[in-house]
């Protein structure tokens, strides 16, 4: 048995702490300073994990190795099996040509370029990262908004910056589903958490969306269209983020908020000649003029439909048991690991989902939607294979940052670092979001955000006596807001609109919205650790 040692470097915290931050800084550096390709950083830094586990906690290098593996295991599945199975269906509706009306029946719901963009960026962009997320909503909303008229820049800020609320919950709940992992905390604790923090940025994020795109004008005569669309996203999201199911989050919430900001009369009142000219100051694409016949476009939202109602039968009782009865749990090989106290842990143990994870219900939806486009078995199954193509780089970079948080969790690298950050006492409720904001600005992902730090967050958590639960949630909605300022993000939002090569500009256009939106979520945080917004927390 390997028992884990808070102290291994010259029995001083401080300098374990450093040594075993080293992977993680490693990761940041080689990620942000040198821009190196995520999967080669993730790589190396996975490589600095075995040699500080190994070399300066001493555990044994078998169990060093296999903790790596079973990270790497749960990266493919379910985490990347959920991407996977998404993206596919997403590619299916490309190829035939349902997307596409999809796109023009978004367009016909209004003519007021500040409605489309709540519409499309924020809307049907957090249904896009439900679905896909690694960068999916921003480059496709940015390229429906350029083609409704927008200004290339304009269109890729506004695309940025509505591609937050939904982020904790995208890929089908995948940031959730792996916080919950590393840190070993019941799912719906965590998804319950995140999901009484973000809707708040919901509240707000579609009255920014306005005034990026016409200023104070824009918000002084779309606010209640807005402000309807906001709320109701945030009151969808909460209800299923705590009673239904995490993976169903940003799809109900993207359907429910796009149909309240439909019902609001003033959403349907055409936008005058003036608004128009300020705002539209690109060419408006012939292609949305197109007229599409009603069954084409029922098919077109049909794949929506179909994971709705897939995700909903799974989650009644009779039937979430019989699909959880197919779980496969069994001692992981090669790994006996007990905390500093001697008890054992519950990486020991590994389950494998095999029905029930929430990417075999998307390859089910997938099935379905196959069948209701009419795309033919061998056509689907090639597009399943390009989509891992496409994804392969993605799949690497996943699996090896997920191996490097077990290699750091299971030798106990992450509660050194966890019981040395607990010294930050109470401010460490405001700190929490600023982790996990670095953390996705630097990585690009939420996922990987949470895979790095959410052990950290729940170690120091529990020394500093706040809620595990709540500073693993911080960690993830903190990080929703570094999304729009990440590298990667910006390089896709540019590429999407044609504007390589001025990230730059671009940065500096959602950099204030990012801190600002930060420091709301910090002091969100700071309220629900005391008794001001303590009454939040489930």
């Amino acid at each position: 048995m390997y028992v884990q040692e808070l102290e291994p470097v010259a029995g001083s915290l401080g300098l374990s702490a450093l040594v075993a931050a080293l992977p993680l800084l490693i990761v940041l550096v080689l990620l942000g300073g040198v821009r190196m390709k995520a999967h080669l950083a993730g790589l190396i830094g996975l490589a600095a994990a075995v040699a500080v586990a190994w070399l300066a906690y001493g555990m044994p290098l078998d169990q060093t190795l296999s903790s790596g593996v079973q990270g790497a295991v749960f990266g493919l599945f379910p985490i990347m099996w959920i991407v996977v199975n998404a993206l596919w269906i997403y590619r299916m509706t490309v190829r035939t040509r349902h997307f596409d009306i999809l796109r023009r029946s978004f367009g016909r719901l209004s003519d007021d370029p500040r409605i489309q963009a709540l519409v499309v960026a924020f809307c049907f962009g957090a249904l896009l990262e439900a679905l896909a997320g690694f960068g999916a909503p921003v480059a496709i909303s940015a390229v429906m908004l350029v083609a409704l008229g927008f200004d290339p820049v304009r269109a890729a800020v506004v695309a940025l910056v509505a591609n937050t609320a939904p982020v904790a919950f995208g890929a089908m709940g995948t940031p959730v589903v792996t916080l919950a992992q590393v840190t070993g905390l019941p799912l719906d604790s965590v998804a319950s958490v995140v999901g009484r923090q973000t809707p708040l940025l919901a509240l707000v994020v579609p009255l920014v969306l306005v005034w990026l795109v016409d200023g104070r004008r824009g918000l002084r005569e779309t606010w209640v269209p807005a402000l309807v669309c906001g709320v109701a996203f945030a009151v969808a999201q909460f209800v299923a983020s705590n009673f239904v199911s995490a993976q169903l989050a940003d799809i109900g919430a993207a359907l429910v908020g796009a149909g309240a900001l439909m019902a609001v009369p003033h959403s349907r009142v055409p936008a005058t000649e003036t608004v128009r000219a300020s705002v539209l100051t690109g060419t408006r694409s012939e292609e949305l003029d197109a007229e599409d016949p009603r069954g084409e476009v029922v098919r077109a939202y049909a794949p929506y439909a179909l994971i709705v109602a897939i995700f909903a039968v799974a989650q009644i009782p009779a039937v979430k048991d019989w699909l959880a009865g197919a779980t496969q749990t069994w001692n992981w090989p090669f790994l006996d690991v007990a905390n500093p106290d001697g008890e054992p842990v519950g990486g020991n143990m590994f389950s494998l989902p095999l029905v029930s994870t929430g990417g075999t219900l998307v390859l089910f939806a997938g099935l379905a939607t196959a069948a209701v486009i009419g795309v033919h078995a061998r056509v689907a199954v090639k597009e399943w294979l390009e989509t891992v193509r496409e994804l392969r780089f993605a799949l690497l970079t996943v699996t090896s940052v997920l191996a490097l948080a077990y290699v750091m969790n299971l030798s106990g690298q992450a509660a050194t670092i966890g019981h040395f950050v607990a010294a930050a006492g109470a401010g460490l409720a405001f700190l929490s979001p600023v982790l996990g904001w670095f953390g996705v600005a630097v990585s690009g992902s939420d996922t990987s955000a949470n895979a790095l730090f959410g052990a950290l967050q729940v170690t120091a958590a529990q020394q500093s006596g706040l809620s595990p639960e709540l500073l693993a949630a911080a960690n993830s909605s903190g990080g929703v807001l570094g999304k729009m300022i990440s590298p990667q993000n910006l390089t896709i939002a540019c590429a999407a609109v044609g504007l390589a090569g001025r990230e730059g500009d671009l940065l500096r256009k959602v950099l204030p919205w990012s801190l600002g939106l930060l420091l709301v979520m910090c002091l969100i945080v700071v309220g629900q650790s005391t008794v001001v917004l303590g009454w939040m927390l489930p």
